[in-house]
């Protein structure tokens, strides 16, 4: 007889929930699951997620398929040189008619809320972000307005060295869990993608698979998901030896560290587990990692690729743990 449990009838739906959501995103992104599944580990994991590669690879068609896929409030802002922060937060009006001011939200009031192109819009816009990512709130004129539950960002963004960008203030590029590059896809996914497109977009059909209320559950599984001690411990060498790196200047903080376990508990449970193993950490690291650290004769804005390399040759040097 197998001692191999069967899934419990819980573990069986939740299972299938992140089955539909992945198999309805893969229907009009075609062709890079791996892309998909970092998406929805950041979704899963609580945390946001910056997509980021040269235009037109399906930055936006993924998040929009992402959106489109769960049943909750959605809005894309396009950001731009002159968008402000009150474009996004909302502003308080006077009401003459109660004589007093009245708070209209502004979009950021939703649960997936695209920001399209964030890096065209100045740093002090970029930066109205941050509260709202960290804390789930957003404070104008010293009144705190919750955001709803779910909240989730998926961001998208151009290399800096196109025309008309600004650099991601450090501050804002930490508080995305991932940093995910698209990529170009294989000629035969290319071919998939012309046809699927030639009378309509697909996107246009998709429907809802998931609600909120089913977000908030996988959520809650996640942080549910067996780390043990092991495991911590080299995600935990993993980050440390960012930061006594020769080849950085400034390596992965606490925030990082939790950020990696926190969404290789994400991972496991989309992989179909309920406990982490150390290459669910491994296979994160470049994408939670690579954008917090800075290496050492280049800005926060450049030398991506060589922040990549750095942090893959870091976690292929530490031990993995039996």
């Amino acid at each position: 007889m197998s001692d191999t449990k069967a899934p419990t009838e819980s573990q069986a739906d939740i299972h299938a929930l992140i089955q539909s959501l992945q198999r309805n995103i893969a229907s009009v992104f075609l062709g890079r699951p791996e892309v998909v599944r970092h998406v929805i580990t950041g979704l899963l994991a609580g945390g946001h997620v910056l997509l980021e590669d040269v235009p037109g690879v399906g930055k936006t068609v993924l998040a929009k398929s992402l959106a489109r896929s769960i049943d909750v409030d959605f809005r894309r802002v396009q950001f731009t040189p002159d968008l402000l922060p009150s474009d996004i937060l909302g502003v308080a009006i006077y009401d003459q008619a109660t004589g007093a001011f009245e708070f209209k939200p502004g979009p950021i009031f939703t649960s997936v809320l695209l920001a399209d192109e964030i890096n065209r819009a100045t740093p002090r816009t970029q930066s109205a972000l941050l509260e709202a990512m960290n804390d789930a709130q957003v404070t104008v004129d010293r009144i705190t307005h919750p955001l709803p539950k779910p909240f989730f960002v998926i961001a998208t963004q151009n290399p800096y060295e196109f025309e008309g960008t600004y650099p991601l203030p450090e501050s804002q590029l930490d508080r995305f869990m991932l940093r995910v590059r698209i990529g170009y896809p294989s000629a035969d996914d290319e071919k998939a993608v012309i046809r699927a497109q030639q009378t309509r977009h697909p996107i246009e059909d998709l429907e809802h698979v998931i609600c909120g209320a089913d977000v908030a559950r996988l959520q809650a599984a996640v942080r549910a998901v067996r780390l043990d001690d092991n495991v911590l411990d080299y995600a935990l060498a993993l980050v440390r030896e960012t930061r006594a790196s020769k080849h950085l200047v400034v390596g992965g903080s606490p925030r990082a560290s939790i950020a990696l376990t926190r969404a290789a508990q994400a991972h496991a449970l989309l992989q179909g587990r309920d406990y982490v193993l150390p290459d669910d950490v491994k296979g994160l690291a470049v994408s939670v990692l690579a954008h917090r650290v800075l290496g050492a004769g280049f800005s926060s804005e450049g030398g991506i690729d060589e922040r990549e390399r750095i942090i893959a040759d870091v976690a292929e040097s530490i031990e993995v743990p039996v």
